[in-house]
């Protein structure tokens, strides 16, 4: 057996408390818990004094009346109740955003005409990675702001977390591509289309069909022509952002070894891009309750006959006590392969989270304040 390895706590407070710090990202597979997580962490660096917003996309509706609000719009709206510091909240809205992105970086009569077009409808509401796009571009609008002490950012749930990081550049290439650059050509670049790789081109935009599909496309591009300009800058800019020190990634995961499994991928991603990541949040965690060994539990229930309660008990503990050795091992298994990754576990929470007080035990766990026994290995 190898040695047992050493994992590092994660100081969840200090990188919330830490003036440099400001902007979180929470990422990983989905059903984690990240957007919960995201809820907490902002709830948690408010009432530690910060000035916090948190932007999730796609959230449960229990989430908004969690923070006490009717509902979450496109841009933040203030959580009473919270404080010392403030507590904003927000969702993206996808079309929104990128309508605004266009407004932004077009006159009024190109913004229209843009924004009209079927081959704009379908990008910016189906496109694969928009929504990834479009949550970066909302990180760098709150950014350039400057309202905020930190922004903590939920990611969307993608069929893999490692979209998010791939979603900016691939926009931007596919906007900048020979296909849509063929687009841009009045008639000769239509028929060009149709004679080299139109089948893979129909397909990225399938939701459009028949003859009209190259005319909105083709009238689509030469109105986007002068904004693309814009838009590629600021996926630029949104990986500049993501690089720098201010910027602190959070892997979310749970105990599961499909979940983990993602968790290293995008770890290891992460650490190829040169982004910074303080560590892993480790959500749904069952600690053992009494440090008692599961055989040992086991072994007193089958003597008690004549108390069936407490014979049943125990045989719960020596249940739980297997379930958590069989995480520790999952993530001994994720340390050993990646041995500089702080880790904050986070025991589990059962029932839905319905308020504020909900979200501060779940920040109260991920800071460590809920002790965390684990089950020696050496144990009888």
């Amino acid at each position: 057996m190898s040695p047992q390895t050493t994992i590092e706590p994660l100081d969840i407070d200090a990188l919330l408390d830490d003036p440099t710090t400001k902007v979180v990202v929470c990422c990983g597979s989905g059903g984690v818990g990240k957007t919960t997580t995201s809820a907490a962490l902002a709830v948690r660096a408010a009432e530690r004094g910060r000035r916090a917003v948190v932007l999730t996309i796609d959230p449960a509706r229990r989430l908004a009346q969690a923070l006490g609000l009717a509902r979450l719009a496109n841009e933040p709206r203030r959580v009473e109740g919270v404080g010392p510091g403030e507590l904003w909240a927000m969702m993206l809205d996808m079309r929104r955003t990128f309508d605004e992105m266009v407004q932004a970086h077009a006159t009024p009569e190109r913004a229209a005409a843009i924004m009209a077009n079927p081959f704009y409808q379908t990008i910016s509401t189906s496109f694969s990675g928009t929504q990834e796009y479009m949550a970066m571009e909302k990180l760098g609008q709150l950014v350039a702001g400057g309202e905020w002490d930190l922004i903590v950012v939920d990611t969307p749930p993608s069929r893999s977390a490692l979209d998010f990081l791939d979603a900016p550049q691939r926009m931007s290439t596919f906007l900048d591509g020979r296909m849509i650059r063929l687009l841009s050509a009045p008639g000769r670049g239509i028929m060009k289309v149709v004679g080299v790789g139109f089948s893979l081109f129909a397909k990225a935009v399938s939701t459009i069909i028949g003859g009209q599909m190259l005319t909105d496309a083709s009238a689509f591009v030469q109105a986007f022509e002068s904004v693309f300009g814009g838009f590629r800058e600021r996926a630029e800019a949104t990986y500049r952002l993501l690089r720098s020190p201010g910027t602190a990634f959070l892997v979310v995961a749970a105990p599961e070894p499909d979940a983990l499994r993602e968790a290293a991928y995008f770890v290891d991603r992460l650490s190829a891009d040169g982004m910074p990541l303080a560590g892993l949040v480790l959500n749904r965690t069952h600690p053992v309750l009494a440090d008692l060994s599961a055989a040992k539990a086991r072994a007193v229930a089958d003597e008690l006959r004549g108390s069936p309660l407490a014979a049943a008990v125990l045989r719960l503990h020596a249940d739980r006590v297997d379930l958590a050795a069989r995480e520790e091992r999952l993530l001994a298994r994720f340390t050993h392969a990646h041995p500089g990754v702080a880790v904050a576990r986070v025991p589990v929470v059962e029932g839905d989270i319905a308020d504020l007080d909900g979200l501060r035990e779940i920040g109260e766990r991920i800071a460590g304040q809920v002790p965390h026994l684990v089950p020696h290995a050496s144990s009888p």
